[in-house]
């Protein structure tokens, strides 16, 4: 990759001012197989500075320059969308068919949906005689995280150009490939220089220099809630906006009404999808007591089909998790589940059978978990699943909202009208009833410390805009 050890700043691809690399690993073999330069403090310093230049005048292009903008962005991701997902399967250990099929789409389809929504987005509005106006914020600082790499990249940049602002993105450094193109991408399609600014490095220096730089006017955070309280801490001394997508630890409340054989399989599979690395995976599954020991031997059945193996194998529908960090945390939440006498169904600690190099776990299932085991408290951010047995609807909507997250939740019934009133209790920002597909157009974000702000659309464009108004801006 030609630009693998430089910056994108103020409109050029430029070394770091400190030469630094880091290597870049393969979770499948977790051999180096590419390096990265990391920056520091100067290199933020620059890159905030040709966003800070560049924000006047990008701030002043009218809708229908920002909506062709983003068309020529669309056009430019199209022609690089084979080599994003290729550069996924390899840093991140997502399967082909994922990375092509969701991992590089989703990018894409946020960009389409952005164009959408400025079409039509009211900017400005008369309140009797008050102009009430959205205005772009300023200078973004975006910190991104691995698991989902390019659906939280676009959901932050197509937002930002929407509204007129100017942005230093900092992507994750253990899977910082994609976003390398992705600035080739923008670069192809024309972003004015100095718009949009990519700086690699990690959290604890270039993210920091970020969040506590007194002329980034907003900071957009996704990641863990552990790192997300250090940037909200970085950025407090500028009295910055801070939006931040946390962790989940998210309930998937079955009824005693439902197919259960359907409910089960398809509550496994959206947990296990990614390798578990999503954060608003269904982690925890409530299920009816008298039906905890049928529900077991399905969600058995079902994690068994799972076959854990190389992202390019044409078999393989779970790669390797993203690095040794991971997958010792994983392992250590295994051992926990084990030692704290939840049933282990199926998988357990180790890699599976055959597989002796790389970051592979086994599809996990634990029956018989009571509230106060680890695995129900803690983001294991893998393939394992904690089933949890209820006696009454009560008991379920307490044991559910029994979490400091509140990022999504899963309610599945035949009756319509009572997964309605149970998705009216829970205290997290989606609930999806009897796993609806995917809406770009609705809000994305959490309640408790899966953090604040909402992503995506409309909701995400609102995050990068002040409001003024104008009083007497028409006589009386």
């Amino acid at each position: 990759m030609a630009h693998a050890t430089q910056f994108y700043i103020d409109g050029q691809w430029v070394d770091p001012i400190v030469p630094a690399t880091l290597d870049v690993i393969d979770p499948a073999t977790e051999e180096p197989f590419a390096k990265i330069s990391v920056g520091g403090k100067g290199d933020v310093d620059r890159a905030v500075a040709a966003a800070k230049a560049a924000f006047p005048a990008f701030a002043r292009t009218s809708r229908a320059e920002r909506v062709a903008l983003l068309r020529r962005v669309v056009e430019a991701y199209k022609a690089r969308q084979d080599d994003i997902a290729r550069a996924v399967t390899r840093e991140m250990g997502a399967p082909r068919q994922l990375a092509t099929e969701a991992q590089a789409a989703i990018g894409l389809r946020h960009l389409q949906k952005m164009v959408e929504v400025l079409e039509r987005f009211e900017f400005e509005r008369l309140s009797g005689t008050t102009l009430i106006a959205k205005e772009p914020i300023g200078v973004c600082g975006m910190i991104t995280p691995w698991n989902w790499p390019l659906n939280q990249i676009t959901c932050k940049v197509a937002p930002a150009l929407a509204a007129g602002c100017t942005m230093v993105l900092k992507p994750s450094e253990i899977a910082p490939l994609d976003a390398i193109i992705f600035a080739e991408v923008m670069d192809a399609a024309g972003v004015p220089k100095g718009v949009f600014n990519l700086v690699n490095g990690d959290g604890p220096t270039v993210g920091q220099a970020i969040a506590s730089h007194p002329d980034v006017d907003m900071v957009s955070f996704t990641g863990s809630t552990r790192a997300g309280i250090l940037v909200a801490k970085a950025a407090a001394d500028t009295v910055k906006r801070v939006a931040q997508e946390l962790g989940g630890k998210s309930a998937n409340i079955l009824l005693p009404d439902v197919d259960f054989e359907k409910a089960v399989k398809r509550g496994i599979v959206n947990c296990f999808r990614n390798s578990g690395q999503s954060c608003n995976a269904p982690t925890r599954m409530f299920v009816p007591v008298d039906r905890h020991d049928a529900v077991l031997a399905i969600a058995k059945a079902t994690a068994e089909t799972h076959k854990v193996g190389h992202p390019d194998a044409p078999d393989t529908v779970l790669g390797p998790v993203v690095s040794q960090a991971q997958f010792d945390k994983i392992q250590r939440l295994i051992k926990s589940g084990i030692d704290e006498g939840a049933t282990l169904v199926t998988g357990g600690l180790g890699r599976p059978e055959g597989l002796n190099r790389g970051y592979y776990v086994r599809p996990t299932v634990f029956g018989g978990v009571r509230p106060e085991m680890t695995i129900a408290r803690e983001e294991i951010f893998g393939p394992v699943i904690a089933i949890l047995p209820y006696e009454s609807e009560e008991q379920v909507v307490r044991m559910a909202n029994d979490t400091p997250y509140g990022l999504a939740a899963y309610v599945q019934s035949a009756d319509l009208g009572r997964a309605r009133r149970i998705a009216a209790q829970m205290r997290a920002g989606n609930v999806h009833i009897n796993y609806p597909p995917g809406d770009l157009g609705a809000p994305f974000g959490g309640y408790k410390q899966s953090g604040n702000g909402r992503e995506y659309a409309e909701f995400g464009l609102e995050e990068f805009l002040e409001t003024k108004a104008v009083l007497g801006y028409e006589a009386a």
